[in-house]
């Protein structure tokens, strides 16, 4: 990498950063999912906020002190909030719901009680807990805490009786209808769950996870297919699966981190080939993910009636797409293909000054091709997420020296959740 470029990931990096020094509540310590008014706390964006603390003390952003500080008003708020099956409690049964009211962490918006955000949030502790070594009573209250707060998770009860795990739990309705089947981010959902030293799943839930999977070739690439292109990301931040396999990935001879890889070709491929006749689209612009957009609206542009939508869960090659770009979704496929990922980031930043006057580098989404323009490249969101701007932090950073995946390889119970779930080779071994 040239030392032009390494600035520019500097600069990125820096500015994602800041993202969780300024919109938290200092109070309690929990993140804001979006930087929009009388917005809620996302426990996401909460879990990754404490992983990017660890980044801001390695590269100068922050003190370690401050660091410290900021990860002990999150763990003993999550710590000693209610957990019972009042509708407005924090959580139950270890978990946590998906959003929170930023001030009084109390359940927001009837959310659901989130087994794969509490999963995030929890690896965040854990990555908290590995980091702060020190005989301190303070580092020693993280790694206590991290350690009390994991242990909570009945990860058993979020079966429902099934073999793989739900989506989660609702006080009104009890569990949800969906369950985590398919290939997604769900992957370090499970191995947090087979790691667990309380409440463990059996090793069969796993095998049950991987019956699901969905082996597909597009462009010429044969992979493990999840559409929206985070879904092949959010794991990944956390673990290094570089050689290492599961019985899944051994039958097909690849392991996960290629099966990024080549799922990062198909989103260039799809962009070049451009089936929907987007504007803009081309091998150094595309990432296409779950993400906000210009809708919900209709119209016509240049003779053809366009369908726009707001959040939904965009992917390739099947769609939704409407033409909507996730900017930050690129970067964090970094570690995969920089090759390709590179001249993405340096179009969109000097060609498409899409890092011009946004406080936090990248906002969340822009999109060419819809009527309405407010920045020189069309439409762009108003908004920065913090499950976006976390990863654009670590990936940066496993990208250089692979620092968080190093900090993860040593928390036991992200090897123990690996080795229950099968998976072998590398520095598992």
């Amino acid at each position: 990498m040239d030392l032009k470029f390494d600035s520019v990931l500097d600069n990125l990096q820096h500015r994602s950063f800041k993202y969780f020094l300024h919109e938290t509540n200092l109070k309690n310590g929990l993140i804001l999912d979006k930087c929009a008014p009388n917005w809620p706390c996302s426990i996401a964006a909460t879990g990754v906020g404490l992983a990017c603390y660890l980044i801001g003390v390695e590269r100068g952003y922050m003190t370690r002190e401050d660091a410290i500080d900021r990860t002990l008003r999150v763990l003993r708020f999550f710590h000693d909030s209610p957990q019972s099956k009042a509708p407005h409690a924090t959580g139950y049964r270890g978990f946590y719901y998906h959003f929170l009211d930023i001030q009084t962490g109390e359940r927001a918006w009837q959310s659901e009680l989130s087994t794969v955000d509490t999963a995030f949030l929890v690896a965040g502790m854990l990555a908290s807990a590995q980091y702060f070594t020190s005989d301190s009573p303070k580092e020693q209250e993280i790694r206590h805490l991290a350690e009390a707060i994991y242990r909570r998770v009945d990860w058993k009860w979020a079966l429902n009786g099934g073999k793989t795990l739900t989506h989660g739990w609702k006080p009104e309705s009890g569990f949800l209808e969906f369950r985590w089947e398919g290939y997604d981010e769900a992957l370090l959902l499970y191995i947090l769950a087979l790691g667990s030293p309380t409440f463990p799943i059996p090793p069969s839930s796993y095998a049950a996870w991987l019956s699901t999977y969905q082996w597909q070739n597009h462009y010429g690439l044969d992979y493990t297919y999840a559409g929206s292109f985070f879904t092949h990301q959010l794991s990944h931040v956390w673990v290094d699966f570089k050689h290492i396999q599961d019985a899944f990935m051994q039958e097909k001879g690849i392991d996960y981190f290629e099966n990024s890889r080549r799922a990062t070709y198909v989103q260039q491929r799809y962009a070049m080939e451009n089936p929907m006749n987007f504007v803009g689209y081309s091998d150094v612009c595309w990432g296409i993910t779950a993400s906000d957009g210009p809708g919900p609206d209709v119209a016509m542009v240049n003779g053809v009636e366009r369908q726009f939508y707001d959040y939904i869960g965009r992917g390739v090659p099947y769609g939704p797409d409407d033409g909507t770009i996730a900017p930050w979704s690129v970067v964090t496929s970094l570690p995969f293909a920089p090759e390709i990922v590179c001249p993405v980031l340096e179009y969109y930043i000097f060609k498409l000054k899409l890092n011009d006057r946004f406080e936090y580098g990248f906002r969340s989404t822009f999109n060419q091709s819809h009527p309405d323009k407010n920045h020189p490249c069309g439409w762009v969101s108003a908004w920065h997420f913090g499950i976006n701007e976390g990863p654009v932090v670590l990936m940066i950073e496993n990208h250089r020296n692979g620092f968080l995946w190093d900090v993860m390889r040593d928390c036991p119970f992200i090897k123990k959740g690996l080795q229950q779930a099968g998976f072998k080779g590398g520095w598992l071994t």
